[in-house]
């Protein structure tokens, strides 16, 4: 029995991670740091903090990692603007599985980007728990995100299902005990191991039903 759905943000709702890829990689050569090829891989699903510090220690990005995180984040907003590439069919998607259950967001972006999308999207009103991987102790591919956003929803974790879109995204909704549906990402796709621990595998976000989330 499914009691409500949490979405992941970057990869489902918003076609995001290529643009957060550029961002990081550009602001590492500017400054005189090193991306490495695992680089984007390795950053996948890392909060704030845990990015900015493996910026700092791994890439050789000079500043401390509070100051590498100000300097991505200004630039995503840049990027962003007022029209984030919302992903084709994601806000339809939304609004059919919200006409069924309440709604969370868990997302390893910051508060201020997950406003700025939803806000774009005219979701907010179907979101009242949106958590940052910011505000728990781990991302992903800890469950911690997952878990708090069942928490402020009310809900026990196996008793909610996760639409996510990534290698760490799903590991982290399994790791918290949910039903776990995947997208997978386009631009960097989840491994196979990753994704044969998925509930439903869909081809894409258009597909996503309540039926499908329900099993």
């Amino acid at each position: 029995m499914i009691d409500a759905v949490v979405f992941d943000l970057d990869g489902v709702i918003v076609d995001s991670e290529k643009v957060w890829d550029d961002v990081r990689e550009a602001y590492t050569r500017e400054v005189g740091g090193t991306y490495t090829e695992s680089a984007t891989r390795d950053m996948m699903g890392m909060s704030s903090v845990e990015w900015s510090r493996y910026m700092a220690e791994a890439l050789g990005v000079p500043g401390t990692p509070e100051e590498i995180n100000a300097a991505i984040i200004e630039r995503m907003l840049e990027r962003y603007g007022a029209d984030p590439p919302l992903i084709r069919g994601a806000v339809d998607a939304v609004r059919r599985v919200g006409a069924r259950w309440p709604l969370a967001i868990a997302s390893s972006s910051n508060p201020e980007l997950i406003e700025v999308v939803l806000g774009a999207a005219g979701l907010r009103e179907l979101f009242p728990v949106a958590v940052s991987s910011q505000e728990v102790p781990r991302g992903k591919p800890a469950p911690d995100v997952y878990i708090e956003a069942a928490r402020r929803l009310g809900v026990d974790p196996p008793r909610a299902a996760a639409v996510e879109d990534s290698h760490n995204g799903i590991r982290s909704a399994k790791a918290a005990g949910m039903r776990v549906v995947v997208v997978p990402n386009p631009h960097f796709p989840p491994e196979a191991e990753a994704v044969a621990q998925a509930d439903v595998v869909l081809a894409s976000i258009s597909e996503l039903t309540p039926e499908l989330i329900a099993g």
